[in-house]
């Protein structure tokens, strides 16, 4: 009798450690969660707005320059088909050359200015680039003084069903950078 009364002790003392490992360990493990909302970050920054505008302005302008090249290639193609049963051969060839010529032009411009490395890339990141930073310091700096370690973006499409207004730091994001509510 003493002996399983020893043994439950053990038992005991054994579960009652095991516990109290697992709790500390789960309490150390516990980490904080924070969200932000960046679409309305980025709605209450003035300079946000004005960089877009710049952006759409020039985007329209350089697309107006595109659009002349192609409407010029279309111009010369259109002609080129009436005109097309009173050329030579090498009045073909000259026209056809020129119209290749233009679209290669709308095509190389377009490229110059929309494609990946374009000038509209280049204009957006440094438009951009510098408040981007500025937000994501303030979101570093906020998490660090408040213990997170993670801050999600409930505006992106990363699968966030529910967030707690609670841990939504947009806000205080939103003063830190001196703008406020």
């Amino acid at each position: 009798m003493k002996k399983n009364l020893m043994v439950k002790r053990l038992m005991t003392l054994a579960l009652l450690m095991i516990l109290h490992s697992s709790f500390f360990t789960l309490h150390s493990m516990a980490q904080k969660f924070a969200l932000v909302d960046m679409d309305y970050i980025l709605k209450n920054i003035p300079a946000y707005e004005r960089a877009n505008e710049q952006l759409n302005q020039v985007s329209k302008k350089w697309q107006a320059e595109v659009d002349a090249l192609t409407t010029e290639a279309q111009t010369l193609y259109k002609n080129y088909q009436n005109e097309l049963v009173f050329l030579s051969a090498e009045q073909k060839k000259a026209k056809q050359d020129a119209i290749m010529e233009k679209e290669k032009q709308a095509s190389e411009l377009k490229r110059k200015y929309f494609g990946p490395e374009g000038e509209l890339y280049k204009k957006r990141t440094s438009l951009m680039s510098p408040i981007q930073d500025e937000i994501y310091n303030a979101v570093k700096d906020i998490a660090e003084l408040r213990g997170y370690q993670l801050v999600l973006d409930r505006a992106s499409d990363t699968g966030i069903i529910f967030g707690s207004p609670k841990i939504d730091i947009s806000n205080e994001v939103l003063s830190k950078l001196g703008y406020a509510n």
